[in-house]
């Protein structure tokens, strides 16, 4: 298929990119480097642009024809969306309504878009399925679930069909190190363990030990990012073969505490970094699970790197070597004649 992924210059797009060149797709980028990197792109053609541009956006989708969307493009980060909503909203919800408009004229038909299991808030269960209502407590999750509600009315009222898929917390690299979260002033766990381990950071800090959990802090679903990529490719499969629309989680159905991933960093790295403990971090639910059976029955999805330690150890291989690029790229910069 001529595939058009938004944002796969960063960290989950750039891997879907990767399985979708190796599945022999025609794969045009487009993205803005915002917090992506043009070289993770591999050999995908890369769309220098925004979504905020939805003239520009109109005119590529009308241009090229292309068979199916991947929509990866967002801000992520649940603090600064409740420190700044508005750019959270103009760019996940405004710009994702403009943009799934202008499919439902020019193309594709199909449309993969990623979503998050901040839609759900605090659902005060164990194990999460699709069929909680979303109540989302931060502007990240609530500007996700109104791009999800807009791209369900806007397919119903044209004929587009979709996956949409509800992310719990990504991890990992790929395997041969050649991709991973490069993204900045990052703030998922793995990668600031992987950061303080290399000595980048002096410590870290975990935020919150008094939440209702078995040692007071957060328990979130750890899925490996090359599993979540295989899920687009999967979705796409699904659409391609004319099934039906979907909304997935995508986890393993089961969660890990911030001490255990920190303890898991510590042993696969050997590294005892320091860690300092501080309040909650507004926003963040207790506990986000996920219910996995749809997604296994529906696309056939079967995760392979369902491990912590599996994770965590392409994520410390990763970081060694992308701070090893950054180590090169400013030598370069600074022996470059003035």
């Amino acid at each position: 298929m001529r595939t058009l992924v938004t944002g796969g210059a960063g960290y989950i797009g750039s891997h879907v990119v990767r399985d979708l060149l190796e599945a022999g797709h025609e794969v045009v980028v487009l993205d803005n480097l915002y917090s992506g990197h043009d070289w993770a792109v591999g050999s995908a053609e890369l769309v220098r642009g925004d979504l905020a541009d939805h003239a520009g956006v109109d005119a590529l989708l009308r241009a090229r024809r292309f068979d199916a969307l991947v929509h990866c493009a967002a801000h992520i980060w649940v603090g600064e969306s409740v420190r700044d909503p508005g750019k959270y909203y103009r760019n996940n919800a405004a710009n994702a309504f403009a943009l799934f408009d202008a499919c439902a004229r020019h193309g594709p038909r199909a449309i993969v878009f990623s979503s998050t299991a901040a839609v759900y808030g605090e659902p005060g269960v164990a194990v999460i399925d699709e069929d909680r209502p979303p109540a989302p407590i931060n502007p990240y999750g609530a500007s996700k679930m109104m791009a999800e509600r807009a791209l369900v009315d806007i397919a119903a009222a044209s004929g587009l069909r979709y996956a949409i898929l509800r992310y719990f917390n990504v991890a990992g690299a790929d395997a041969e190190a050649r991709i991973g979260e490069a993204t900045p002033d990052n703030s998922h766990l793995v990668k600031i363990a992987c950061e303080t381990a290399l000595g980048l950071r002096p410590s870290m800090h975990i935020n919150g030990t008094d939440y209702p959990t078995k040692d007071g802090t957060c328990i979130r679903d750890y899925v490996h990012v090359d599993d979540l990529a295989a899920a687009h490719l999967a979705a796409l499969d699904h659409l391609g073969r004319g099934g039906a629309s979907l909304i997935a989680n995508c986890g393993y159905g089961h969660g890990f505490s911030v001490r255990e991933v920190i303890d898991t960093v510590r042993r696969v790295t050997g590294v005892a970094f320091p860690v300092a403990e501080g309040p909650r971090r507004p926003g963040d639910p207790a506990v986000l699970v996920a219910a996995s059976n749809r997604i296994r029955a529906t696309l056939g999805w079967t995760p392979r790197h369902d491990d912590l330690d599996a994770i965590v150890e392409t994520a410390w291989r990763w970081e060694r070597r992308w701070q090893a690029m950054r180590a090169t790229n400013e030598r370069s910069v600074q022996a470059a004649p003035a």
